[in-house]
């Protein structure tokens, strides 16, 4: 049984030591790039009523929560998706405001699903949502914060593919999908490019050849700028024709970022989020098949918790950003700048006031008092299981020991040459 609660339930997982010094150091990384484009931090709770998130708002479906209740009885959920808590603290915090909104956020969200079996149920995202902001500059500074925020992790080598949600909307309104099972099994058909099963269930809807063909081209409609002019070839649908005209026109904008070399297109591409209402885009990189980062425009979310607004957002997934960065051997080095100073007890006034001097100049010290049977050899294999840089020994009143971790490199100095200084 003791052995049992040493282990985490599946699709959690424990981060510790240097991988979690450099998780936190991705998250700081990126954050400063969010605080450079002038959005500003925002928490909202781990849990919820369970009507934030239900399937009216388009967020993750109601089996897929993990769901408890509060001392009155009601449901409650930790949260798959942080936009929606966002767009509610909109609603009631900015509810009068008229110009644009930039908010960020650090934070975990939690997807009980079937789906992700070996995949992590518990993730970290950081994103940022820009609110009150209906333009198609908006859309690109989304994008360029992406591309920002990927640069800055390290990553050399990604690709930003880009949709329009309301592409794919303009189309199945246009053949007459009506039936939610049908336009959810069709979605699921596309995105798992199953060209057969998309035959089949177009053959029995009574649209044009043109339709018909651009329906079964989209599992292939991603590549570059001619995929979008071949798409606006051969529709008529007006709505289609503006989504990729957008598209069109955001790609001019990225290249006066200078950010055109990171986008292609996917006209094919869908969500699991049904509140998107433009542009949609998700980031991928090499040795990994899961989106980095994901995000959209949703104008009509902030809505339905009662302010009338657009908004875009995105999300990275700070985990598979990790495993991307390791995978490729991008991850950020941690430097071992931590001090150690062990001391025995018959100096513990030297080995306090040493340490307090070093940590008013500013560096990281760790005060121990040393144990019985251990040696320096046993304190120099603890510096590296630990990742701390080096070690001050103080077990007399002449002289200190001092190692380097790295190098292993030991001297002994006069302890008047340091005391002196304090």
């Amino acid at each position: 049984m003791k052995d049992k609660l040493l282990h985490t339930p599946e699709g959690v997982r424990d981060i510790y030591n240097t991988e979690c010094a450099v998780k936190l150091l991705l998250q700081q990384n990126l954050h400063q790039v969010l605080e450079l484009y002038g959005f500003r931090d925002i928490q909202t709770p781990s849990f919820e009523f369970f009507d934030i998130f239900n399937q009216e708002r388009g967020t993750v479906a109601s089996k897929d929560m993990y769901k408890l209740f509060d001392k009155e009885g009601n449901t409650m959920v930790l949260r798959p998706d942080i936009t929606p808590s966002i767009a509610r603290c909109v609603a009631k915090y900015y509810k009068d405001e008229k110009l644009p909104i930039r908010l960020c956020y650090i934070g975990n969200t939690y997807i009980n699903s079937t789906a992700y079996q070996g995949k992590l149920k518990e993730v970290t995202q950081l994103g940022a949502e820009l609110v009150n902001d209906d333009s198609i500059d908006a859309d690109a500074e989304m994008l360029a914060i992406t591309i920002e925020c990927l640069l800055k992790s390290g990553l050399k080598e990604f690709q930003l593919e880009l949709g329009n949600a309301d592409f794919l909307k303009a189309l199945i309104k246009e053949a007459g999908f009506e039936d939610e099972e049908d336009i959810i099994k069709l979605g699921d058909l596309i995105e798992n490019k199953n060209m057969f099963g998309m035959e089949e269930i177009i053959m029995n809807k009574n649209m044009s050849k043109e339709l018909e063909e651009m329906f079964l081209m989209l599992p292939e409609l991603f590549g570059s700028l001619e995929i979008l002019e071949y798409a606006k070839s051969i529709i008529s649908n007006p709505r289609a024709i503006k989504a990729i005209n957008r598209l069109e026109k955001l790609y001019e904008i990225m290249s006066e970022y200078g950010f055109e070399k990171y986008i292609s297109f996917d006209l094919g591409m869908l969500s699991k989020y049904n509140y998107y209402t433009g542009i949609i885009f998700k980031a991928y990189t090499y040795k990994t098949g899961e989106a980095i980062v994901t995000g959209g425009r949703y104008d009509n979310l902030v809505n339905q918790f009662g302010k009338d607004c657009p908004a875009i957002g995105l999300a990275i997934v700070i985990d598979n950003l990790l495993l991307a960065l390791s995978r490729q051997k991008l991850l950020p080095t941690i430097d071992s700048s931590d001090t150690l100073i062990i001391y025995t007890a018959n100096y513990r006034k030297a080995a306090i006031d040493l340490a307090g001097y070093f940590r008013k100049e500013g560096n990281n010290v760790v005060l121990q008092l040393s144990k019985e049977g251990y040696s320096i050899e046993d304190y120099k294999v603890y510096l590296k299981n630990m990742n701390i840089g080096g070690l001050l020994y103080i077990d007399n009143d002449k002289d200190i020991i001092l190692i380097d971790a790295d190098s292993g490199h030991k001297q002994t100095v006069n302890i008047n040459e340091i005391t002196n200084k304090i």
